[in-house]
């Protein structure tokens, strides 16, 4: 959804994050676990992220550059720069540009939007890449379902790997998390703070799609 609870509890669980910051570490565990554990994203590999000023996208493409690789985000075009400052290598403007057009393949695709056919993403990839699908959309008949059907089935007469995830939260990973806040390798990006009793208009923004990095309502 893109909208976060702030917590000073949230700030102790992980060290050197204001209360704000401490607020989008979920979205942060997820990009973590999806580009490390599920992709094993591995230095000098590209990786592709769709939804590259959203929540999980804005940690996603900070994350891939921790792990040592080129790093393409598509976005919007208010949002170019700001994908940059994070450290994107490339910055695809999805009004312009689509991206399973062109001639680039990537190792990694996480996909935050899937606003394109699996069959179009999947042209995008090299012949061992690694698809993962994370919007929990996929497909008017089954929805989520749906992505998560055909992923399993086409990764069995592929050597593209299609993988879709549940982000678990693990204190470890936290720590992990803390440690690149520390260092400068991660940052999160809050676009709004809603006062709780101001949900519904954090609800109503959120759904609008243009958010850049997360929402926090604060209670």
């Amino acid at each position: 959804m893109g909208i976060e609870q702030r917590s000073n509890a949230g700030a102790r669980l992980v060290p050197g994050a204001s209360p704000a910051g401490a607020a989008t570490m979920r979205a942060a565990m997820t990009a973590l676990q999806a580009l490390r554990d599920t992709a094993n994203v591995r230095p000098g590999q590209t990786v592709l992220v769709t939804g590259a000023s959203g929540g999980v996208g804005s940690f996603a493409v900070q994350i891939a550059k921790a792990l040592g690789a080129e790093v393409t985000g598509v976005c919007s075009t208010r949002n170019v720069d700001l994908v940059r400052s994070l450290g994107a290598d490339h910055v695809v403007d999805y009004t312009r540009t689509d991206f399973t057009r062109t001639e680039k393949r990537y190792d990694v695709i996480l996909d935050n939007v899937e606003a394109k056919p699996l069959a179009a993403v999947r042209r995008a990839l090299t012949p061992t890449g690694t698809l993962i699908p994370n919007s929990g959309r996929g497909g008017r008949w089954l929805g989520p379902l749906g992505r998560i059907v055909k992923a399993r089935v086409l990764s069995g007469i592929t050597h593209q790997q299609l993988k879709p995830f549940t982000s678990v939260e693990k204190r470890q990973d936290l720590l992990t998390l803390a440690e690149l806040l520390t260092t400068g390798q991660i940052t999160p990006v809050i676009d709004r703070t809603y006062p709780l009793d101001e949900a519904a208009d954090a609800l109503r923004y959120v759904a609008a799609g243009h958010t850049r990095g997360k929402v926090v309502v604060t209670v």
